[in-house]
């Protein structure tokens, strides 16, 4: 997760200057909302960079779930940036629809663009490697702000040929709208898997009934109730009750828990479960969110 943060981090740092250099170069409004996306994508990946070591950090005395949710709180505040960001390359579009003069040295701008682009795939597939192991938050919404760069520097490409080479002349302002309502749009996307994990989101019933379907393979166990999931970063925490034949000792209950839990880490690896054991028919008061053999 760190080595992404950090090649994250020094891609937007080079990126960042090769735009700024075409934006200077080129006077071009879409070369200006690529630059300011990739700015704000530098900014984001220092913040990935933080968040990822922070949420990285074992749980302690004043946080014995860990630090997690570091993850969503630095992917919710990415969206926020951006969308400002947004913002700001709609009204920069929007004043330059009225200006005649034309973008300047459209090849500087296509070059840096192209070179943008082969940079950018390099960073997307290590990125999606982290998060295919990890399953981190923070990783995967920065991956999306370059996925997203990957269509900015094509349409930046597009402006300028559209602009000076074909005559089209607005498409510059024009596509730079479309840039800055891409950019909101992607934000406000990512935003929601944050907030979801704030907000201890269940899991979707498909994956809660999976989890079940292990649990209830052991045997001795005659159902599962009362399920709870939450994540926090890379890590979920399930808790959920089981009924166990009441004339069981402790020490073989103590073991079917131990089964389950094995059963369950088999599949859901980077979880942590608190199993609690019920005699068979009792039930709790709370609604029961129930699973049964057979």
């Amino acid at each position: 997760m760190q080595s992404a943060a950090l090649a994250s981090s020094a891609s937007a740092v080079l990126l960042l200057g090769l735009k700024a250099w075409a934006a200077w170069a080129t006077g071009s409004v879409s070369m200006l909302g690529s630059l300011a996306d990739t700015a704000l994508d530098l900014f984001a990946s220092l913040l990935t960079l933080f968040a990822v070591g922070l949420a990285s950090q074992p749980a302690d005395d004043d946080h014995k779930f860990g630090h997690g949710k570091a993850e969503a709180i630095a992917a919710l505040m990415q969206t926020l940036l951006i969308v400002g960001s947004a913002a700001v390359i709609m009204w920069r579009a929007i004043l330059a629809m009225g200006q005649t003069e034309l973008p300047r040295a459209p090849q500087v701008g296509i070059g840096v663009s192209v070179a943008a682009i082969a940079l950018t795939m390099a960073l997307i597939a290590w990125q999606r490697h982290v998060v295919k192991q990890t399953g981190s938050i923070a990783i995967a919404t920065d991956s999306l702000h370059y996925q997203s760069d990957l269509l900015l520097n094509l349409t930046v490409i597009a402006a300028l040929v559209l602009d000076i080479y074909l005559g089209i002349h607005g498409a510059d302002a024009v596509l730079g709208i479309i840039i800055s309502l891409w950019i909101a749009w992607s934000a406000l996307t990512s935003a929601r898997e944050a907030i979801d994990m704030l907000m201890d989101r269940e899991w979707p019933p498909e994956k809660s009934a999976r989890l079940a379907a292990i649990a209830l393979a052991v045997p001795g166990v005659e159902s599962v109730h009362n399920l709870r999931t939450r994540s926090s970063g890379v890590t979920d925490f399930i808790q959920f009750h089981i009924w166990l034949d009441p004339l069981l000792t402790v020490q073989v209950a103590h073991d079917i828990v131990d089964s389950v839990e094995a059963q369950l880490h088999s599949v859901f690896a980077d979880a942590e479960f608190f199993i609690h054991i019920d005699p068979r028919g009792h039930i709790d008061p709370l609604p029961p969110k129930s699973f049964e053999r057979g």
